[in-house]
């Protein structure tokens, strides 16, 4: 039986992706202005959000989600956490206090999405040998 929960998360990850990607690309100078980044990595971070939201629609939208394209899903927000961390890294001597503090809130909560997704992904394995 599939798991609703892991649909639900990747869909509402899928859902912030959109969002991100909306706010990144179409406000890219305000943006850019409010967090101190230049605005070629916030534009670059809505790309990357949009080409992110593609598989976990599709993953959610699966009777019985992909687990390997869920664990994919997982990796990927390890890899955005990392990049956030490195953006911080590089950029926090420019960036403004609400930057500082948007990108590491961001960071947890994809982390966030990335263990559930993981979970979901081992439930999946536990499911299927049962």
């Amino acid at each position: 039986m599939p798991n609703p929960n892991l649909k639900t998360i990747l869909f509402l990850d899928a859902v912030t992706c959109t969002a991100m990607f909306l706010l990144c690309v179409l406000a890219a100078a305000l943006v850019s202005a409010l967090v101190g980044l230049p605005s070629g990595v916030v534009t670059a971070a809505g790309w990357i959000c949009l080409a992110a939201a593609v598989p976990m629609l599709v993953v959610a939208m699966q009777r019985i989600p992909s687990r390997g394209l869920t664990n994919l899903i997982a990796v990927g927000n390890l890899g955005w956490v990392a990049a956030s961390l490195a953006v911080l890294a590089i950029f926090a001597g420019q960036m403004t206090w609400l930057g500082i503090a948007v990108t590491l809130v961001q960071a947890l909560v994809v982390l966030e999405f990335a263990l559930l997704e993981a979970k979901g992904a081992a439930a999946l394995r536990l499911s299927a040998a049962a």
